[in-house]
């Protein structure tokens, strides 16, 4: 049966014949339980490092410093050891996503989902068990390779069994379970602070749960179509395209992945074609994504979250609780981007975020610098506004740059570069959360209030590179972003040339050092 291809009347955009089905639903839902692991441990290790069993056992030294009254509140966690136990996840994490890249390109990103639970069931065996420091950090290593893994397979599974028309809402899924993860280890943690001396093990051990059900769950879930036709399973990709768009007539959306990966065969070597000027524009989104991400300064936040807390006044319980609160408000405040991604767009909803997040982090800034000493607490409202104003700054994240920064550039990459560029995405992040992760406290520490103006300063800066330099994907076939958006855009159009064409590679190399008026 010949394929059909409906325009859509905003923009002339093909919407290939298919619907969401429930499976689409149910493959996707099970693959962001690999987002689920990632939100886990970023909760975990901010609540474990504020109770005093752990401390006790492995850091006495940052006890013994809690426990003096005059001790300057924004510097008693300051120790690079405790840091190391919340940041060796993520470095670890960059390196394996590299070594991701490779497995989800050669066996699928179902296999790799399946080695990611591996890593992280050894994991969380050595950190629940742990007895000294060293088996602890190992522990945390092995957590990061399975973070690393899954952070690679997971949104590019979603992007790629989604229908163009609601990629947005199905790999925000991913983003959505990061959350409920936060959420479920900032409660755990608040049940686990008060079963003594144990509670940290129950904290640390429950990550394993999460581990099982996508092991389990990936044994009935399918492959993408694409990473099928990609390993030449053409019958077994089209049968596929079929079963997740609910039609038989998938000609148009298969011949078109087909010709994807007919281009990609003959990329011999990814991570070079990443350095040529055709593959900058999604390289550079992607990377610089990732990095205004995590320097908005939302895990600084949310692995310390606790910590935070007691610095500005609460005890440690009240401390564990606001942290459950900021944790529900990031999990209620995705599924506004779910609803809001593929009707306003990306663009529209990271702005807005931006003015937010801004205007929160310079109130957080001033109210700090103005009532908090070094040697005494806020007030009871003071503390309580602070909380509310943290609770704000998380709903603008959590509806823009938390979802976005991995949506856009698993959709933003052609198929030969698709997971290479997505690798470099991922080792971004892991190692801009390694840098906040392994420095915060410290900063704390030496910038006191002052660390809210310096995020406060990026989110500017991230404003302006989303109103100059981001284009706007919402509705875009996965396989037609280049010549839909790359060479639409004043800027990122200039990239976009012929290899084989002399006349326009030197044009390129012409107009490579300009960047005003006359390149547009």
């Amino acid at each position: 049966m010949p394929g059909v291809v409906v325009v859509a009347p905003n923009g002339g955009l093909p919407q290939f014949e298919g619907k969401t089905t429930v499976y689409v639903i149910i493959c996707g839902i099970i693959a962001a339980f690999g987002g689920f692991i990632f939100g886990y441990d970023i909760g975990i290790s901010g609540g474990v490092t504020a109770m005093d069993d752990f401390l006790i056992k492995f850091f006495p030294g940052v006890y013994e410093k809690k426990l003096k009254a005059h001790e300057n509140n924004y510097c008693k966690y300051d120790n690079q050891s405790l840091q190391l136990f919340t940041s060796s996840l993520y470095l670890a994490a960059l390196v394996a996503s590299f070594g991701a890249s490779k497995v989800c390109t050669k066996l699928g990103r179902k296999p790799t989902m399946q080695i990611a639970t591996c890593f992280f069931m050894i994991g969380v065996i050595l950190t629940s068990t742990a007895f000294n420091i060293t088996m602890l950090i190992i522990g945390r290593v092995f957590l990061g390779m399975g973070v690393g893994f899954a952070n690679q397979a997971v949104p590019l599974f979603l992007s790629e069994i989604a229908p163009a028309q609601v990629r947005g809402s199905l790999n925000i899924l991913f983003q959505l379970f990061v959350t409920i993860g936060i959420f479920c280890a900032n409660i755990i943690n608040y049940i686990a602070s008060n079963k003594h001396p144990w509670g940290w093990r129950l904290s640390l051990g429950l990550a394993g749960v999460p581990a099982v059900v996508l092991c389990l769950g990936s044994l009935v879930i399918t492959e993408t179509p694409t990473s099928l036709i990609e390993q030449e399973k053409y019958d077994e990709g089209r049968h596929t395209l079929m079963r997740i768009r609910g039609t038989t007539n998938v000609d148009e959306e298969f011949d078109m992945i087909v010709a994807a990966c007919v281009l990609a065969r003959q990329v011999k070597d990814p991570f070079r074609k990443l350095m040529q000027p055709q593959s900058r524009p999604p390289l550079v989104i992607a990377i610089l994504l990732q990095v205004f991400q995590q320097f908005t300064g939302i895990n600084a936040i949310m692995f310390y979250a606790p910590v935070l807390f007691q610095t500005i006044g609460f005890k440690n319980n009240g401390s564990l609780l606001s942290a459950v609160i900021t944790g529900l408000v990031n999990v209620l405040s995705t599924f506004v981007s779910i609803y809001a991604v593929d009707k306003i767009g990306r663009k529209k909803l990271l702005l807005q975020a931006c003015i937010q997040m801004f205007i929160t982090q310079i109130i957080i800034g001033i109210v700090l610098m103005a009532d908090m000493t070094p040697n005494s607490a806020l007030g009871k409202g003071e503390a309580a506004f602070v909380v509310i104003l943290v609770c704000v700054f998380v709903m603008g994240f959590a509806w823009s740059w938390g979802p976005l920064g991995w949506l856009i550039p698993s959709e933003t990459f052609p198929l030969e570069t698709r997971s290479a560029g997505f690798a470099f995405a991922v080792s971004t992040n892991m190692l801009c959360t390694f840098v906040i992760a392994q420095a915060f406290l410290s900063m704390m520490c030496s910038m006191r209030a002052g660390i809210f103006f310096f995020f406060a300063a990026w989110i500017l800066v991230m404003g302006l590179f989303v109103q100059f330099l981001l284009p706007e994907t919402k509705g875009v076939p996965i396989d037609m972003i280049a010549d839909r958006v790359w060479k639409q855009h004043w800027y990122w159009k200039r990239y976009m040339v012929d290899e084989d064409d002399d006349d326009n590679l030197d044009d390129y190399k012409a107009k490579d050092t300009e960047f005003g008026p006359s390149s547009r």
